[in-house]
């Protein structure tokens, strides 16, 4: 086998590594979502996927599996294996032990305490590592992680369902439905993968929606609610999962509604305001951060997403754009507040497109 052969079938486990690490995605927080095969001669004989914080690593599992066929086997692993002991043990030790001849990896720890570190003890150990094998969808799996770890903040993905012409509702309010069946069902997959849901308190009280997936562990449903203007008898505050909604107010919430949200179950934060006394969306992100949230999936409506982008809060956009004109002054735009200055707008780079039924779904990126 040649170079280029020998390369090209470490892609094709690697890729197919990534695909299993995505099934974690939304389940392992604190921790990233990370996958492992063994191969042997050209054929799988061991898989591994890490299911939760605190659970066996992803190459325990997939070790588990190969059983002793995994001596000289090459392992394939996502993310570099982590090499200090926590809740499990070092799984560098493991897969020297298995006596595996190769490890090869996509993405490297971005933890500074770890990065590195698990490498430089493999090769120690005389284990043959090939490191950056698909490193860019290595390093998407765990973007969330990665800014989590750095800054202790979640990752931000700002969600925007609008018209062809950037509304997201018409004059009288009205926004169902903007977006296609396809489109909505695309949405209840990405709730799946968050660890939260950011609205505003106007969007929380028109629509009162529930903000719910099918998932086991529910994601937070997070208010930034400046005034306490959130009813007691919204869904988010009469659901069997009241405890997992999180009201974020101000000073300028009443004591009365403060207590009333803490008695109905949830958590309520009073957080520092800005010059324009609403909630500092740094300081949420810092105690969400704290509650160990990674990944944040913004569905709120135009003041909310015109904050977090003048706030450069934003990490990820999704624009989900339906082949219809609403137009009209008095019809709500994706993106409300005073707006900027052409010379001074937020420029995007675009990440890719694709057809979601009758819609666009846009992802881009701050040009930053």
């Amino acid at each position: 086998m040649n170079t280029k052969e020998r390369q090209d079938l470490h892609v094709h486990f690697m890729m197919q590594a990534i695909e299993l690490a995505r099934r974690g995605i939304g389940l392992t927080k604190p921790n990233p979502p990370v996958a492992a095969l063994i191969v042997s001669e050209g054929k799988i004989i061991g898989k591994g996927l890490h299911k939760r914080a605190g659970g066996p690593h992803a190459e325990i599992f997939a070790l588990r599996s190969a059983g002793r066929f995994a001596k000289g086997a090459v392992l394939y692993v996502t993310l570099e294996p982590c090499s200090t002991h926590g809740r499990t043990g070092p799984c560098t030790q493991a897969i020297i032990q298995s006596k595996v001849k190769t490890v090869v990896i996509a993405a490297r720890d971005p933890n500074p305490l770890h990065n590195g570190r698990g490498i430089q003890i493999l090769r120690k150990a005389g284990i043959n590592v090939i490191e950056g094998v698909c490193r860019q969808h290595g390093a998407d799996l765990i973007k969330p992680f990665e800014k989590w770890i750095s800054c202790g903040h979640p990752f931000l993905t700002l969600k925007l369902a609008m018209s062809i012409d950037g509304k997201i509702a018409d004059s009288k309010g009205s926004s169902r439905w903007i977006s296609s069946e396809k489109s909505r069902k695309a949405v209840m997959n990405l709730r799946k993968g968050v660890d939260a849901i950011l609205v505003g308190a106007g969007t929380a009280r028109t629509d009162n929606p529930s903000l719910l997936c099918a998932r086991k562990e529910k994601p937070f449903r997070v208010v930034v609610d400046s005034r306490g203007i959130l009813p007691v008898c919204a869904k988010l505050l009469n659901d069997p999962y009241v405890a997992r909604t999180v009201i974020a107010t101000t000073a300028r919430c009443a004591d009365k509604k403060f207590n009333q949200y803490l008695q109905k179950g949830a958590i309520v934060w009073r957080l520092p305001c800005t010059k324009s006394g609403l909630v500092s969306l740094d300081h949420l992100f810092a105690e969400l951060g704290r509650l160990g949230v990674l990944h944040v999936l913004c569905e709120g409506g135009g003041a909310l997403a015109y904050s977090l982008i003048a706030q450069k809060q934003v990490d990820e956009y999704l624009f989900f754009v339906a082949p219809l004109i609403i137009g009209g002054s008095a019809s709500v735009p994706a993106i409300a507040g005073q707006g900027w200055l052409l010379k001074s707008a937020p420029r995007l780079i675009f990440k890719g497109y694709e057809q979601s039924g009758a819609d666009i779904m846009i992802r881009a990126v701050p040009c930053r």
